[in-house]
């Protein structure tokens, strides 16, 4: 798992725009590598601010939030590649492949100084972390994830150090007196 800090300088220090908005949008959604490359321009719908993915993992529909942050990169992107069907297509067209955004993301991680063992799935992984530790329902990363059972979101969102010390006991709120009897 990746911190906030560590995304954040991963994907300011990926200087290719195409690449930048690669890495954005798989932490930004959550994406699974798979659902990234088969992403076409259709599913991006900017109004309603949704991505649709299309036969995700077990052949599921769903929809996730687009962030403004991604669909103003979208739109740069947009203008310079001019992609045709696929979002991301490679420099003869058609789809861009997994050993692209697995050697993008490797050579990011390098590029940001990051010695710890992640993947481009980390960004996933961090995602789902990143929303539990902001206080989101665990239900709605599992729906966000398109994980059919429960049990898999929880091995996800492992709770982390850092969840835990934003726990406030009840016994902070009482208004308890120090007086020596």
């Amino acid at each position: 798992m990746l911190s906030p800090k560590e995304v954040n300088k991963i994907i300011n220090l990926t200087e290719n725009l195409k690449h930048r908005t690669i890495l954005l949008l798989i932490y930004s959604a959550g994406l699974r590598l798979g659902e990234l490359l088969n992403l076409k321009i259709a599913d991006i719908d900017s109004h309603a601010m949704k991505i649709h993915i299309r036969q995700g993992k077990g052949k599921k529909d769903r929809y996730l939030m687009l962030s403004e942050n991604v669909l103003q990169l979208l739109r740069q992107y947009y203008k310079v590649y001019k992609p045709k069907e696929f979002v991301f297509e490679g420099q003869k067209g058609g789809q861009y492949t997994p050993k692209s955004v697995q050697n993008i993301f490797k050579a990011s991680i390098q590029k940001a100084g990051i010695k710890k063992k992640a993947t481009v799935h980390s960004l996933r992984h961090s995602f789902a972390t990143h929303l539990l530790d902001d206080g989101t329902d665990i239900r709605y990363i599992q729906e966000l994830l398109g994980h059919k059972r429960l049990e898999t979101t929880q091995i996800y969102t492992h709770v982390s150090s850092y969840s835990i010390n934003k726990i406030k006991s009840p016994a902070d709120k009482l208004n308890i007196s120090f007086k020596n009897n």
